[in-house]
């Protein structure tokens, strides 16, 4: 699934016409890199939720034949859902199969052969997370496993049962918007009360009781394309892919 609905504001004046999912990037969409990125790793069933301009995406997608891949459209024009909620609204779409989730906006290198190749290998959950500096971190234990988050800024730790002393034996790794999800964690979803939510509470509320491991690709780049002045720095990034 590419999440594909937010409104892109920090894309301004860009997305006041189109949505940030169809900004362009020498010479294709960042929709299209991300589709053409899953589908030469072999995944070629995907969703895209919509919500800013959607029949703009809709028509992109049919225009291009979905870029040699089968697109469902998860429609979110009635509400922004945020990654968590688009995902459960989502759910009727998915099946029963894992799921590869990723945002529209960020580009990387890493290969998603070796990604998949780790989540066959473990069965669990992984989500692909980084050294890179960052205010607020994932916190992993020795396995791997996510045993908490924390915000450096504020000094803010979760769980709130964390203790300072524990936090600091755990790993800080900044998460990187792309993770395989087990259909038993998709099942979950529904635990979270409100409508809207992220995926970041929603981990720390499974975490204790099902498992949710760091993936570090190695020679890891990403870039989040998060901001107009961006934009020409992002192109030659994703040339270099």
């Amino acid at each position: 699934m590419i999440f594909a609905a937010g409104l892109g504001t920090r894309l301004k004046p860009l997305t006041d016409t189109m949505p940030k999912a169809l900004v362009p990037l020498a010479g294709k969409s960042l929709l299209q890199w991300q589709v053409e990125k899953l589908r030469d790793a072999g995944i070629t069933d995907i969703i895209v939720n919509v919500h800013h301009f959607p029949e703009m995406i809709i028509e992109a997608i049919r225009e291009n034949e979905g870029w040699g891949c089968n697109i469902t459209v998860s429609d979110e024009r009635d509400a922004l859902l945020d990654t968590g909620g688009g995902l459960r609204k989502a759910r009727p779409l998915l099946g029963n199969e894992p799921l590869l989730a990723c945002n529209v906006d960020i580009l990387s290198n890493i290969d998603l052969k070796k990604l998949l190749d780790r989540y066959k290998q473990t069965g669990v959950s992984q989500l692909v997370v980084s050294e890179r500096a960052t205010q607020r971190y994932l916190l992993f234990d020795d396995h791997k496993i996510l045993r908490g988050w924390t915000n450096i800024a504020t000094g803010e730790v979760k769980p709130a049962s964390l203790c300072g002393a524990d936090a600091a034996k755990l790993r800080p790794l900044a998460f990187g918007g792309m993770q395989i999800l087990h259909a038993d964690v998709l099942e979950r979803l529904d635990e979270m009360a409100e409508e809207k939510f992220s995926l970041i509470p929603f981990y720390l509320h499974i975490m204790e009781t099902t498992p949710l491991m760091a993936y570090v690709p190695e020679d890891y780049k990403m870039m989040d394309v998060g901001k107009i002045d961006q934009i020409e720095q992002a192109e030659s990034f994703a040339e270099s892919l």
